[in-house]
């Protein structure tokens, strides 16, 4: 936005800065538009692309427990994307087109090497095209990415659209309690020597994937989201907040 070209959006960039909210479609600048619908698609795109992901973890479950827990989470994910969508749908997108837009549950090989940037369109996060390898995989990759999710939630419920800050806040309470329901079913794996070994060698191939979901450091995007209230925190502090909630986390259960 050019606020020297545009007068009408003066205002705005100025009660943003200070730290206002903004709380309907009505009146917002276009660029301030951009980005929010950028971020709400990510969080979008990376839900959907999590519960398909996950879907299939359901028929892994060892027991009935961990297959409710499994259910829940495939299930809830999907809501949680649903609420942002309607959101979404206030600026003009049609809901249903959105979401046949891409195949949720789509994944490159494990082995692929993928930048961090967007595919195609498809605003998933670059750790949701990366496929489970098994139940052990499954929740191994749902507690690290589970709490990287947490920390980039609380980032985003401070946001200066207050619509999108309310609807995460409490997106935010459901998602905790998938880390709880995965650190549950950690505990178990690693209850013997053999889980354990499983364990490691999944957080190892998950945590440099999770830690790219961050976005790279000296980011200059940040510094444009900074001034209109969608970010405030840099990529570099809340990767590092999520690395020592993850060891604090994995610790107690000899996997830290």
């Amino acid at each position: 936005m050019n606020d020297a070209a545009d007068p009408d959006a003066m205002p705005v960039a100025e009660y943003l800065r200070q730290g206002g909210r903004l709380t309907s479609p009505q009146g917002i600048p276009p660029r301030y538009r951009a980005e929010l619908m950028r971020l709400m698609s990510s969080f979008v795109d990376s839900e959907l692309a999590g519960s398909a992901g996950f879907a299939a973890a359901i028929n892994w479950a060892p027991g009935i427990k961990e297959r409710i827990a499994a259910s829940r989470i495939t299930l809830e994910k999907a809501d949680h994307a649903e609420r942002v969508l309607k959101l979404m749908a206030e600026f003009g997108t049609d809901m249903a087109r959105y979401e046949q837009a891409h195949d949720w549950s789509a994944r490159v090989s494990r082995s692929a090497e993928i930048a961090a940037s967007r595919r195609g369109g498809d605003m998933r996060l670059s750790v949701f095209h990366y496929p489970l390898a098994g139940w052990t995989d499954a929740v191994a990759m749902n507690v690290v990415m589970g709490l990287a999710t947490g920390v980039q939630l609380a980032e985003m419920a401070r946001a200066s659209y207050q619509p999108l800050a309310e609807e995460l806040r409490a997106i935010a309470s459901r998602e905790r309690r998938h880390v709880e329901l995965g650190l549950e079913g950690l505990e178990r794996i690693a209850g013997s020597e053999t889980g354990r070994v499983e364990a490691r060698k999944a957080l190892t191939y998950w945590w440099p994937r999770v830690a790219e979901t961050f976005g790279p450091a000296g980011s200059e995007r940040f510094e444009r989201l900074r001034e209109m209230g969608l970010r405030h925190e840099t990529n570099e502090a809340l990767r590092a907040r999520w690395e020592d909630e993850a060891k604090a986390a994995l610790t107690p259960l000899g996997l830290g």
